[in-house]
């Protein structure tokens, strides 16, 4: 899937508009250039009358049509060189009329030639931010400020296999990836950062990632069924549910189990598994518990489908304010 389709249409429209902005100031600059310096606009006139002189050479033949060429070349370097000089003399720089674009790779279009420029890419990938529900942690909890020293000797070496599992996970990310998690474990042991770290180096190698909590999920589905017209016109498009490279749901357990929700759950993780499309759930929740929270479907589809990651230890957030 690649890119967030909203995503890549609303960038594709704020690339066109300040490839239109960087050329209207260009004409604007030129303008009044022309009024403010006559000198100038004579130079521009001669200039832009090149491609028909060319022409014209071209048409009346003869065997000096390449040196005649040549000369018009020469020409107009020299009134280029002129034009700046001119411009220095009057307080402006030589390209003051020049197109000054955010990008002098692509142009502000996003793209050189057929393939996408670096420029639109790191845009994309912040738009990616924004969208995955992660815009507030992304940069803060990476995997390389992941710190071990807060989990016990007895429990650190599986923890350490589990972070590794998720990064190799991360940086293999590709069209064809297909691997689900289950990380399980009590409260303020690192899922959070680890999966933000996951969903950031997904999104930067330019593929579309949803976090989002179980409760936030569950609710945008009862909204859609139970809500007037008004209050469904506000919820996300639910289809990236579906749809997502990636989709994370963060706290599951938190949300009000109920026969809805708990159907809905099921028909979003069922579809992405027949789909093959990536998922990696957090919870706070023993297999236990989620065997006899949810309907034996749900949680056979967890246990069959995904892999397993234990986090054990003692709150971190605790151990750093004592």
């Amino acid at each position: 899937m690649g890119y967030n389709k909203a995503d890549y249409i609303r960038i594709r429209e704020e690339f066109s508009k300040k490839y239109i902005r960087a050329r209207d100031a260009a004409e604007a600059r030129r303008r009044e250039i022309h009024i403010e310096i006559p000198e100038i606009f004579e130079i521009d006139r001669v200039l832009s009358g090149t491609g028909m002189e060319i022409m014209g050479i071209i048409t009346a033949g003869g065997g000096n049509t390449s040196e005649r060429v040549a000369q018009l070349e020469a020409r107009n370097n020299a009134l280029i060189e002129k034009r700046g000089r001119i411009l220095e003399e009057n307080g402006y720089p030589p390209d003051h009329t020049d197109i000054h674009y955010e990008c002098d790779k692509c142009g502000d279009t996003g793209y050189v030639d057929t393939v996408m420029c670096d420029c639109m890419k790191r845009a994309l990938a912040r738009a990616g931010y924004e969208s995955s529900g992660l815009g507030h942690l992304i940069g803060k909890q990476t995997f390389d400020n992941f710190d071990y020293k807060y989990y016990p000797e007895s429990s650190r070496p599986v923890v350490e296999r589990g972070v590794g599992m998720l990064r190799s996970f991360a940086e293999g990310f590709n069209k064809d990836t297909y691997c689900n998690f289950i990380i399980t474990g009590t409260t303020g042991l690192g899922k959070t950062h680890v999966t933000t770290a996951v969903a950031q180096t997904v999104i930067d190698k330019g593929f579309d990632v949803l976090y989002v909590s179980a409760v936030s999920m569950l609710g945008d589905f009862e909204q859609r069924r139970f809500g007037n017209s008004a209050s469904i016109s506000n919820v996300d498009d639910i289809s990236r549910y579906y749809e997502a490279d990636l989709l994370i749901i963060d706290d599951l357990g938190t949300e009000v189990v109920n026969k809805f929700t708990q159907s809905y759950f099921y028909e979003v993780i069922n579809a992405r598994i027949n789909a093959r499309k990536s998922t990696i759930i957090n919870t706070n929740l023993t297999a236990t518990e989620i065997e006899t929270t949810y309907y034996d479907r749900i949680s056979s589809r967890i246990f069959g489908e995904y892999q397993p990651i234990r986090f054990k230890g003692v709150d971190i957030r605790k151990q750093k304010t004592q």
